[in-house]
């Protein structure tokens, strides 16, 4: 299993929310290339982005900053947060990072989602945040009609290689991962599975590595010293 170990951005800086509430807002870092560094030096070769003010405004709004850490951490970065059309995608490719995480768009325009396919294959991965069994998007502000069940269906007929799959009701609040929907979903499809929101132990991470999905987000559980990052690595290898 791969360890993602996440910035989110807001202003800059390396932020976390709680349960997706931008009211709730921590500040870890005014620094993020040094996290990206610390990361690195964890023996990370993979790092989750989140431009959080992007997901809420519908565009980049950290790129300079999203720039800056792809030449810092120096290995495999995918980026999320408000990612609505091809132009979008092709700045972010353009300045090194490796996959682009399609959120909102995902549900709302199924026509730029194949048109990323088409275009850009497997460095377009799909984020989709979950609040009691349905698809919410747009930050997670607003709850979809549509079902976990649903979502998935149609991202395996699609084609897409890569999801990431967020239980909001889980993120940052350090109440452990919702295994049984992971267990669940790896085994129906045959995606490469990320897991996110509410990785916060040591416990998270083995049990995550023993179901054999393809990848794990830690968070605020790094922040906060709940999970040692080369420890995770190495028991998830």
């Amino acid at each position: 299993m791969v360890i993602y170990p996440a910035i989110d951005l807001y202003g800059g800086k390396a932020v976390r929310l709680y349960k997706g509430d931008y009211a709730q807002m921590t500040v870890y870092s005014e620094k993020p290339e040094e996290v990206a560094l610390d990361f690195k030096a964890a023996g990370a070769t993979h790092m989750h982005l989140v431009d959080l003010e992007g997901a809420k405004v519908g565009k980049p709004a950290n790129l300079d900053v999203i720039r800056r850490l792809v030449e810092a951490f120096d290995g495999f970065v995918e980026v999320g947060g408000g990612i609505r059309n091809l132009e979008t995608v092709e700045s972010y490719l353009s300045i090194g990072v490796d996959r682009v995480i399609l959120g909102t768009a995902a549900v709302t325009d199924s026509a730029f989602l194949e048109a990323a396919l088409a275009k850009y294959g497997h460095k377009i991965a799909v984020g989709v945040d979950l609040k009691d069994g349905y698809v919410a998007i747009r930050g997670w502000t607003e709850k979809s009609s549509l079902t976990a069940e649903d979502f998935f269906d149609k991202m395996q007929a699609l084609g897409v290689a890569t999801v990431i799959c967020t239980d909001i009701s889980r993120d940052g609040a350090m109440q452990g991962t919702n295994r049984a929907l992971y267990q669940q979903l790896s085994k129906k499809y045959a995606i490469d599975l990320i897991a996110s929101g509410g990785v916060s132990s040591m416990e998270d991470i083995t049990a995550l590595t023993a179901m054999g999905i393809h990848g794990a987000i830690v968070g605020k559980a790094y922040y906060i010293g709940a999970i040692d990052l080369h420890q995770a690595i190495e028991v998830a290898k």
